[in-house]
Order: structure tokens, then sequence, then C-alpha cells
């Protein structure tokens, strides 16, 4: 069976000629994605190896969408990390 639009889009990605689902791969990635949720996560993980700076600022987009408007004291202070962490 052939491999799916997805896997096709990640063995390109992987330098790979095919990859199939399970399969850990390394890829060169066009975009992260990080929300109001996850990205604190990430940032804090960061934090603890004292990094500087992400592997390509132009490929990170921190989008708070679950949050907004802030329905509580912790949904602000993710909020407010993830800006933190933009400037």
């Amino acid at each position: 069976m052939g491999m799916t639009m997805t896997q096709k889009i990640l063995a390109a990605h992987a330098g790979l000629e095919q990859v199939t689902a399970g399969q850990l791969i390394e890829a060169d990635l066009d975009l992260v994605l990080g929300n109001d949720i996850t990205s604190p996560v990430a940032i804090k993980e960061m934090e603890k190896f004292n990094t500087q700076s992400v592997f390509d600022k132009d490929k990170i987009a921190l989008v708070p969408d679950h949050f907004v408007p802030n329905k509580d004291i912790k949904s602000a202070e993710h909020c407010k990390c993830v800006r933190n962490a933009c400037r």
C-alpha cells in the first residue's frame, strides 16, 4: 500500500524514501506551532537548559487561542508566559 499524503510530506522532510506509522524520524521543520497550553511547558523546559533562543525564530509561531480572553488567573499566567517568551 502506498503512503498517505502526510507520510509523503514527512518522508520528504526527513530525506527518506518512505515512512511508516509509529516510526520515529528527524525532519526539517517549516513551522513549529505552540499555543497557550503547550508553549508554557516548552518554555519552562528550555529555561531548565538555560537556552537563550530557539532554533530559528522565523519558524516559530506562538498563538494564545485557548485562554483568550483569560478565564482565570492561571490562564492569564499562561498567556503572560507566552508573551514574555516572544519578547
